[in-house]
């Protein structure tokens, strides 16, 4: 878990990210692209579990035939639970629930176009 000033410098670190020149292969989903916001959000706040989340839900038919995607990860800290969710449809396809999570942030919209995850202001 990251203190105070650690979570303040996440978000001003990822506030930094526009475009990117670097891509980098998800482990496990080799389809998948991370862009340098995305690698430095999951090693900064200890979340490539997060990337393994939306790299698992890319083999489902349904996700993958949406050519843009936005996951947003919803953290409700009091209870220390998070809830997962593909919400660019009206009807998200996918909502899955984190049980426990120490994730620093209260909320992160990622996008998933073309095969690369990116931070929207990477777009």
């Amino acid at each position: 878990m990251l203190n105070a000033d650690e979570t303040i410098a996440l978000t001003e670190g990822l506030a930094q990210f526009h475009g990117s020149e670097t891509f980098t292969r998800h482990g496990l989903y080799r389809r998948m692209r991370m862009t340098e916001g995305v690698v430095y959000l999951a090693k900064t706040a200890n979340a490539f579990w997060l990337t393994d989340l939306i790299a698992s839900h890319q083999l489902n038919p349904r996700v993958r035939a949406e050519e843009f995607q936005v996951w947003t990860l919803y953290v409700e800290r009091n209870r220390g639970k998070a809830i997962l969710t593909d919400g660019n449809n009206t009807t998200p396809i996918v909502t899955q629930e984190i049980e426990h999570t120490d994730f620093p942030l209260p909320e992160i919209a990622l996008w998933f176009i073309d095969g690369t995850l990116l931070l929207p202001s990477e777009y």
